[in-house]
């Protein structure tokens, strides 16, 4: 079953978008192709006392519905506390379906969950196009359960597009009513 947000993609957004920046073939129209969902956990690690990190990655495992990557640190800094091999980070790679979904889920969700949030700045995309936004708090996301946090930890999420105009792609997420600044 598709998601809201890719069928609204595929039968409105794209064909608005395509005749807004006269594109000719399909593939132009800018499309998200990931949604990369990052959590770094060295320093959460220390503050806890702990060195494994089951507890972040459980956390990351239920908020996108997928088994998270664990990225090791692959050298020592002794001013970080930081050793060879050591869990600095988790990573989730959402594609397709899934992707639109976890967009979904964000703007609708659990942007209107976060205390004090007026917007996003528009300022997020870089150099090739994508763009990407933090929360402070994991625990905005329903699927956490409140009884069971020690610690709260920040999340990073980035979404990857197929072209590099910025301009194009901060389009394709205002037709999604990505909850953007007003200025």
């Amino acid at each position: 079953m598709k998601s809201l947000l890719l069928k609204q993609y595929l039968e409105e957004v794209a064909p608005k978008l395509k005749k807004e920046f006269g594109l000719k073939n399909d593939l132009q129209v800018p499309r998200i192709e990931k949604i990369v969902v990052n959590v770094g956990m060295g320093s959460y690690l220390q503050k806890i006392g702990k060195k494994d990190g089951a507890e972040v990655v459980e956390n990351v495992a239920k908020i996108t519905g997928q088994k998270p990557v664990i990225k090791h640190a692959r050298m020592s800094v002794s001013n970080f506390k930081l050793r060879e091999g050591m869990p600095v980070g988790a990573m989730v790679t959402l594609r397709g379906n899934q992707a639109y979904n976890f967009l979904d889920k964000l703007i609708n969700i659990v942007y209107p969950r976060v205390r004090g949030f007026e917007g996003v700045k528009s300022n997020i995309f870089d150099k090739n196009g994508n763009c990407s936004v933090g929360l402070a708090d994991h625990t905005v996301f329903p699927e956490i359960e409140l009884d069971d946090i020690r610690k709260v930890h920040g999340i990073q999420i980035t979404f990857v597009f197929n072209t590099k105009n910025a301009e194009m792609n901060k389009r394709v997420l205002e037709e999604f009513s990505f909850p953007f600044k007003k200025k």
